[in-house]
This record gives structure tokens, C-alpha cells and sequence, in this order.
């Protein structure tokens, strides 16, 4: 091969490399200067403020209604984008009081014995929320799991939620049948003949929570 040949094919050779070489280490750069980013939603936890947050329950027999409330001992709220997505709660059981008398009395008592709550053997009651729709405004719907005396029933109820300086403020009512829960003590599903003794298998919850960051 004379001088000029050697010559010409050693460029073609530079050439071809840099050729093959160069997009290569272009496309290395490119990829570090861009790296690929997962979008997370804005995801925080707000604690339940259990001083400010309560359960106003409404009992009825055939004489008459009874009101009082039981206290969240704990709990917090799951939040996505300032919208609340699920949340637990547990509810002491031994808070229980009447409105009129307070918790030392006979309504109270009965109230936390095996007829009702049995409050020794389960001392407190939890609400796990599942689901939350938005209905309208600062109206929402609000799915959960409800244990009560080591029971577990499925719930939805509506309730009023609204955000103020980092602060969830919900409103809820919730109505439950006493017997899902196995309470049935003179419940007319149950027993017969009870004349003018049963006590209405409904129970009314008025429910205020106080959620802070």
C-alpha cells in the first residue's frame, strides 16, 4: 500500500469513529442533565386534637331520650392536596357520661356493663375512615370501619369538613343500629312482650373533630 492510500484510509478510519462514537457520549449527557422525576401528591398527617374533639350520643327508650358524650383518646388524619383521603380514631369507652349527671350514676353504668358496651373487656371502640367523596362545597361523604365491642361493621355518613391555618375541622352525624354491634338488650328485634320496656335500637352520634398539623 503506497503512502497516499495508508493516508486516506487512516482518515476514513478517524473518521467512522468519531462518527459512531459521538452521539453516544451526547446522549450519556443529555440523559444526567435530565433525569426522570415521579410526581408525589402533596401528603401530610394531621393529629387529633383530643381536648377539642367529642361524641355527643342520643339514646331513646319508650319514656323518653337520653344524651351525653365519650371522648377521642387518639387519632389523626390523612390529608392529599388539602383534601382529607382516610383517618383513624379511638374512642375511650370509660369517657362515657350523661349530660344531666355526669359519669358516676346508674344510667352510666348500665351503659358500660354486658348489656351494652361491655366496657371492661373492650375499653375502647375505634373508626378507621376508608373512603371520602366529595358531595358538594364543604359537604362530603364519609366511608369507614366501625369496631364497637370487638365488632367490625362497615358505616357512611355525611359530614361537614372545612381547613383553616393548617387546622381540619369535621362535623359529622352518624346513626347506627346498637344490634349490628351484638347490643341487643330489650331490643324489640329480639324480644317479645316487652310492652313499654324497649329501648330503641338506634343510636345517634354527633360528632366534632379537631385535627391539627
Amino acid at each position: 500500500m503506497n503512502n497516499k492510500l495508508l493516508i486516506s484510509f487512516l482518515l476514513l478510519s478517524t473518521s467512522l469513529f468519531f462518527s459512531c462514537h459521538g452521539p453516544v457520549k451526547e446522549e450519556k449527557n443529555n440523559a444526567s442533565a435530565n433525569p426522570i422525576t415521579l410526581h408525589v401528591g402533596d401528603e401530610k398527617y394531621v393529629t387529633i386534637d383530643t381536648k377539642q374533639s367529642v361524641a355527643t350520643w342520643k339514646g331513646a327508650n319508650s319514656f323518653g331520650s337520653h344524651t351525653g358524650y365519650v371522648y377521642i383518646s387518639k387519632g389523626e388524619l390523612k390529608l392529599e392536596n388539602n383534601q382529607l383521603v382516610s383517618g383513624t380514631a379511638e374512642i375511650d369507652m370509660n369517657t362515657l357520661e350523661d349530660e344531666k349527671y355526669g359519669r358516676n350514676n346508674g344510667l352510666i353504668k348500665h351503659l358500660k356493663s354486658p348489656d351494652f358496651f361491655d366496657v371492661k373487656n373492650f375499653p375502647t371502640a375505634t373508626i378507621e375512615l376508608t373512603k371520602v367523596a366529595i358531595v358538594n362545597g364543604e359537604n362530603i361523604k364519609i366511608t369507614g370501619n366501625l369496631t364497637i365491642k370487638g365488632i367490625t361493621r362497615p358505616v357512611t355518613f355525611p359530614a361537614k369538613i372545612t381547613f383553616k391555618d393548617g387546622d381540619v375541622n369535621i362535623n359529622s352525624k352518624l346513626i347506627i343500629d346498637r344490634t349490628d354491634w351484638g347490643i341487643r338488650y330489650k331490643s324489640k328485634k329480639f324480644l317479645e312482650n316487652l310492652a313499654d320496656q324497649t329501648i330503641s335500637d338506634s343510636i345517634e352520634f354527633d360528632i366534632k373533630v379537631v385535627a391539627k398539623k
